[in-house]
């Protein structure tokens, strides 16, 4: 299971579950956890070295958002999720992100969009340094970071359970062709434009982004059918 093996799961009872839960939306999405594969919570416990209940709770707890699906007997099933699922899941990204993020460029503060700047370059150091975990997850905590500076608490759990439904597979193919590079430099670009103002080339900057996003997948699941 490689990168499982690594995180440090020596955390509390009560946070355990969630850590479990956490590693295991990274190895969905950077392809560790194959789509339409069965997976035992026996089996993933060993390689993170804890008991299964935690893993069966976490497993559960994605299957209530859709990103697996419990098979009797055997564990449960990596969700697939098809062209015109994604399709819907960027549409309703883009209907809700491009003029959220013209409204955002508008109303936040210099300070507040400055802050965001360290993540913004950590995404960019983890994709030069093809570190796809930390990419991924640098990429979540600016672009929800990012929404909550709308003040809107409802629409940022919106954004962030189609993130996980729209996850992405097979970066490897991509990331050693240095594919998400020019991704990761789009969210430096974005808050260039927010900062200068610039309200309509920051939505234009959001829409193209998440139109590359798109692209991205797309282009992982046709290498990796």
């Amino acid at each position: 299971m490689g990168h499982l093996q690594h995180h440090d799961l020596s955390a509390t009872r009560e946070r355990l579950r969630d850590q479990v839960a956490h590693a295991l939306r990274a190895a969905l999405i950077s392809g560790e956890l194959r789509p339409g594969v069965v997976y035992s919570a026996p089996t993933l416990a060993q390689d993170f070295g804890i008991s299964a209940t935690p893993v069966r709770e976490a497993m559960l707890d994605l299957a209530r958002e859709g990103l697996v699906e419990p098979v009797r007997n055997k564990g449960f099933r990596v969700t697939e999720v098809d062209e015109r699922d994604l399709d819907q899941y960027a549409e309703i990204r883009a209907l809700i992100e491009v003029p959220v993020i013209g409204r955002i460029t508008k109303s936040a503060t210099r300070a507040e969009l400055e802050a965001l700047r360290p993540v913004a370059e950590e995404i960019v150091r983890a994709a030069r340094a093809h570190d796809l975990i930390g990419y991924l997850e640098a990429d979540r905590r600016f672009h929800l970071s990012l929404l909550a500076l709308s003040g809107n608490d409802r629409l940022v759990e919106t954004v962030g359970d189609l993130r996980k439904r729209s996850r992405l597979y097979g970066l490897t193919a991509l990331d050693e062709r240095g594919e998400l590079i020019p991704s990761a430099e789009e969210h430096l670009e974005l808050l260039d434009l927010m900062l200068a103002g610039d309200a309509k080339g920051a939505e234009a900057c959001m829409a193209k982004h998440l139109g590359h996003v798109r692209s991205i997948w797309a282009r992982s699941r046709a290498a990796n059918p």
